[in-house]
């Protein structure tokens, strides 16, 4: 069994043939995937797509979306999390974080908003006692700040990029670190690193479909221009991503399976009674 810790099933890649999507992911041993919002108007439908496909989502503002984000989205997230406080799918507050890789959100205004909301959203999931997921974009030290300030349960940091001292701390507070896609470009030398020397017990599983192919799905910029199209990641990629880590490791499948099954149901642990 595999669980996908991040996957934007709603996406709109996917309005064509979603059910299809996710029918060949569980053929593919993901028995469950975790749904995490982007914005108040995806909230509904994430938690939609859990309950119709058997799986769990989160809630909450990613800071892509902050320069659209009103404060009042936060008294909307509130509610929300108090109305579903009952709800078994909902494992978490997420997708939340800071990016200072997208030039747009680098001004100061901008690295100010993402702050704002990103603290908010944590003292939200303190209040409802949720884990959080982790958007991390060059932005490792100034999360684990917001941690160190507002501390939550536990949680997933997703995408993990950073250094191995960055990871330490996030495994000190009780976060996995989430792995997908790039762990399987050979070019990706300290990701891979990390994945080979961090103990297993600090590592979920992702694929972050539709976005962070693997190499096999990727095509380059010279390739896309003589249209080649470039190919769009799924959760069915999800058993081929973990083979790739189980090489790193000299581990077996069975083992990587059982151990980031594991992990993701002690990151959030509603998952567990699912």
């Amino acid at each position: 069994m595999w669980i996908d810790t991040h996957c934007h099933l709603d996406a709109a890649e996917f309005d064509a043939d979603r059910d299809a999507v996710r029918h060949a992911a569980r053929q593919a041993g993901v028995a469950r995937c975790v749904i995490p919002a982007v914005h108040a108007k995806h909230w509904a439908e994430v938690a939609q797509l859990a309950e119709q496909h058997g799986d769990a989502y989160a809630l909450g503002i990613h800071p892509l979306y902050v320069p659209q984000a009103q404060e009042a989205d936060l008294l909307l997230l509130d509610r929300a999390l108090t109305e579903r406080c009952g709800d078994p799918r909902l494992v978490a507050v997420g997708e939340i974080g800071l990016d200072f890789f997208v030039p747009a959100l680098c001004t100061a205004e901008m690295r100010a908003r993402q702050w704002f909301f990103y603290t908010a959203q944590l003292k939200l999931a303190q209040q409802h006692g949720l884990p959080v997921i982790l958007h991390v974009r060059r932005s490792a030290d100034l999360l684990l700040k917001g941690l160190r300030q507002w501390p939550v349960t536990s949680g997933i940091a997703h995408a993990f990029n950073g250094s191995s001292q960055q990871a330490q701390a996030f495994v000190d507070r009780g976060f996995a670190l989430g792995f997908g896609g790039t762990l399987t470009y050979e070019r990706s030398l300290q990701l891979r690193r990390l994945a080979r020397d961090l103990p297993l017990s600090a590592i979920v599983l992702e694929t972050d479909a539709p976005d962070i192919p693997p190499h096999w799905l990727y095509q380059t910029a010279e390739q896309r221009a003589q249209g080649a199209a470039q190919g769009r990641n799924s959760p069915a990629e999800l058993p081929r991503i973990a083979q790739v880590l189980a090489e790193l490791r000299g581990a077996s499948l069975a083992d990587v399976a059982a151990a980031t099954c594991c992990n993701a149901q002690r990151a959030l642990p509603k998952l567990a009674a699912l």
